[in-house]
């Protein structure tokens, strides 16, 4: 059973690598066959499997070379990590954009909640803040979650 298989595979093989011809006979009809064409047509070959790679009809490109190969895996592999490089980028500027609102939120809910609030000065020295400080802190944590909460 085997053999006779292999047989079949091996008688049916060779018809794939036949020249496949068009050509258009007088009555106007298309034929299209392995065979050359009567002489009086114009034949056009649609697949050739011909042994010079210069040829323009052959559809078999050449493979590429071991160098070539590697050349397209390391573009490839670049353009990876240049990408999940560009994406971890973006994320961190999330996440610092992320922070940035959440401290000036609670920045405002601390100015609201209307507890003395004591300010440490270069010298180390308390004073505490007074009410227009605290409302001109308050516009500026609300400007500040309208910049970084979006």
């Amino acid at each position: 059973m085997k053999k006779y298989l292999l047989l079949l595979l091996i008688l049916t093989s060779t018809n794939a690598l036949a020249d496949i011809n068009k050509w258009v006979d007088a009555n106007g009809k298309v034929h299209y066959s392995d065979q050359p064409p009567p002489p009086d047509a114009k034949p056009k070959t649609l697949r050739s499997f011909s042994d010079n790679p210069d040829s323009a009809s052959s559809s078999v490109a050449a493979p590429k070379t071991l160098a070539e190969r590697e050349a397209d895996l390391k573009k490839a592999q670049k353009e990876k990590n240049e990408a999940a490089d560009k994406a971890a980028q973006k994320q961190a500027a999330k996440d610092v954009q992320q922070a940035s609102c959440d401290a000036a939120q609670q920045n405002l809910r601390s100015l609201q909640n209307g507890g003395r609030m004591v300010e440490i000065d270069a010298k180390g020295e308390r004073s505490y803040i007074d009410d227009a400080q605290r409302e001109q802190r308050i516009a500026k944590a609300q400007k500040d979650i309208s910049t970084y909460c979006k």
